[in-house]
């Protein structure tokens, strides 16, 4: 049977290492996506946890973002929508945790791995973990995730990486943009800044914390219902044939 992906929790001094994985780049099938916003949802509240590493496993990418796999396998619009509706459940359990979310890029983000990392209330990557929008390049568009780029970078960066869906862009790039609020060259030094700020964080008033975390999503509380409605707009498009042939031609790269 294939290695299908993992997510779980490891809790050490208040704080949570939310952590997942799966064999083809950190991408990311449904069941991942399911357990990666229950194991988010149950770290927020959780009263011992009082901050949250997101994080991959692996030296390389990041998150490869949606599994082709369950894309190509998707057959009517109600599984379409379901799929797509992992990656909404994933963001809202991060903007609805009452603890800040830290992600630890260390690698190429792709797709949905783009908006993990904007999701995330502070992000700190390494000088190697390019992004890229790469969903118009197979038919479909970044409907989900989108609301959380173009919060995190604005709306020009998003429609950039959004339309020049084949290109990647530099973490010195994605810095610039406020994507990430630093970058390392080594993974040593990336865990390092991440320990000393979640440890600081772990410290800080747990009540001070999330009233912060609620002014800075504010305006966003209608996300239950957006990306659920994006979701669908995903779901309808990845059964086109246009969408099929696109990612039969990128698996096939």
């Amino acid at each position: 049977m294939p290695e299908t992906g993992k997510a779980e929790t490891t809790i050490e001094n208040g704080i949570a290492n939310v952590t997942f994985f799966h064999p083809q780049s950190n991408s990311l099938p449904g069941t991942v996506l399911r357990k990666l916003a229950a194991e988010i949802e149950a770290a927020g509240n959780n009263k011992e946890v009082k901050v949250i590493i997101l994080k991959s496993e692996g030296e390389k990418a990041f998150c490869a973002g949606a599994s082709f796999d369950e894309l190509i396998s998707i057959q009517n619009l109600e599984e379409g929508k379901k799929f797509f509706s992992g990656f909404a459940a994933v963001i809202n359990a991060i903007r609805k945790a009452p603890k800040f979310v830290i992600a630890r890029v260390q690698g190429k983000a792709v797709g949905g791995g783009v908006g993990l990392a904007c999701a995330a209330d502070y992000t700190l990557a390494m000088d190697t973990a390019s992004v890229k929008l790469s969903e118009l390049a197979v038919g479909i568009g970044p409907f989900v995730v989108g609301p959380a780029v173009e919060r995190k970078i604005g709306s020009s960066a998003f429609a950039q990486l959004s339309m020049d869906a084949t290109e990647w862009r530099t973490a010195h790039w994605a810095k610039e943009k406020g994507l990430y609020a630093e970058i390392f060259s080594s993974a040593e030094e990336l865990d390092r800044a991440i320990l000393m700020l979640s440890q600081k964080l772990a410290a800080s008033n747990p009540e001070a914390m999330s009233e912060l975390k609620k002014n800075f999503w504010k305006g966003t509380e209608h996300w239950d219902t957006l990306l659920i409605e994006r979701a669908e707009i995903s779901g309808r498009l990845v059964l086109s044939d246009f969408t099929k042939k696109a990612i039969e031609k990128f698996k096939g790269k």
